[in-house]
């Protein structure tokens, strides 16, 4: 048990927090929230909620760690160097230690939109019906990953492959800081296995893009003119049968200067999909713009993060052994399964410390 060590990775914490200012900004939130026009205006009010909300949790974890620290600091000192009272105390330090990681990790999402939620697309790549396959498996990957945090997942669109997998899909994770963890997993995976759809049994290789973006919400102005967009409407996909929509409830959108197009099919209302589409829309114009003014202020930061999208990411290999790795960190597991059915949290954290350091 080092407490030292760990007492000085708090204070580095807590110089960062702006405890005081959080504490400030949370209870003018809730003189607004008292305020008996509160509720006049729905939007705001509901962002000025979430604000709070998302606050509230933050202040809340912070100073549980504190008291903490200084409860396991008295217990250490109450020990007085005697190994069995001290081992008593290592299921304490643990939780401590934890909650110091998750406080670290936290701090690194300091980004404006890391605590949004986010929009994920997977597309299949190079590598014909497996690539789509492939897809298809990491589709299920962030459905796990994210279920498993908590964050509610809404698929909004996918195109099925031909004879398995899917071509692309995309969906919205909803959820404190989906972004800003999800936004790690940017770039290309690669899966290396032996091929179920080959009679022979060999080895293939295939491709799957991913993409994240995050959810704009209201609160932002995106400039989008009625005359720059094609609106298409056409019959939802589905696997047949009842449960087939008959109508052409699905909706594409295309932006005309930049030829952004996006699509929904995931309720049975057209309206729904539509709006949800101009959602969807509305945060890729918001992604767009934020690029570009990247790449006006800081020409190699933008080259960086538009080479993320070229650049190959991790592996994933099956046979003839099995790893996996992420050739950004090297952090590699041996449980590729355990991977594939959304353990990647460590993959995350590790990305998001080497990027905090570099």
């Amino acid at each position: 048990m080092d407490l030292s060590q760990l007492q000085q990775r708090f204070r580095a914490i807590e110089s960062a927090f702006r405890l005081e200012p959080k504490q400030k900004r949370t209870l003018e939130l809730g003189r607004l929230i008292e305020d008996p026009n509160f509720w006049s205006d729905q939007s705001r009010a509901a962002q000025v909620q979430k604000e709070k909300v998302s606050l509230d949790k933050e202040v809340t974890r912070f100073l549980h760690a504190r008291q903490s620290i200084q409860d396991l600091r008295e217990l250490i000192e109450l020990a007085s160097g005697d190994e069995s009272e001290l081992q008593e105390l290592e299921p304490e330090y643990k939780r401590f230690e934890k909650e110091v990681h998750d406080l670290e990790i936290e701090r690194m999402l300091s980004g404006p939109n890391d605590k949004n939620s986010a929009i994920l697309s997977v597309n299949a790549g190079q590598g014909g019906v497996d690539s789509q396959d492939f897809a298809e498996m990491l589709l299920r990957m962030y459905t796990r990953y994210a279920e498993r945090r908590g964050y509610k997942v809404e698929l909004d669109d996918i195109t099925p492959g031909e004879e398995a997998g899917i071509k692309s899909a995309t969906m919205t994770v909803s959820g404190e800081h989906a972004y800003g963890y999800l936004k790690a997993e940017i770039g290309v995976h690669r899966l290396v296995r032996i091929s179920p759809f080959d009679s022979n049994a060999r080895r293939h290789t295939s491709f799957a893009a991913v993409w994240v973006i995050p959810e704009i919400d209201d609160s932002f102005e995106v400039d989008i003119k009625p005359d720059d967009l094609r609106i298409d409407t056409y019959r939802a996909g589905g696997a047949g049968g009842q449960h087939v929509n008959k109508t052409d409830s699905a909706v594409r959108i295309t932006h005309l200067p930049t030829n952004i197009a996006v699509a929904c099919q995931a309720e049975r209302s057209q309206l729904k999909n539509k709006s949800k589409a101009m959602k969807i829309l509305k945060s890729r114009l918001y992604d767009l713009e934020m690029k570009k003014r990247l790449a006006d202020k800081d020409k190699a930061e933008a080259e960086k993060l538009e080479a993320s999208w070229g650049s190959q990411i991790r592996n994933y290999v099956l046979a003839p052994y099995r790893l996996a790795k992420d050739l950004r960190t090297s952090y590699e597991v041996g449980n590729v399964d355990a991977v594939l059915d959304g353990e990647i949290q460590p993959f995350i954290e590790s990305y998001l410390m080497q990027t905090s350091s570099s």
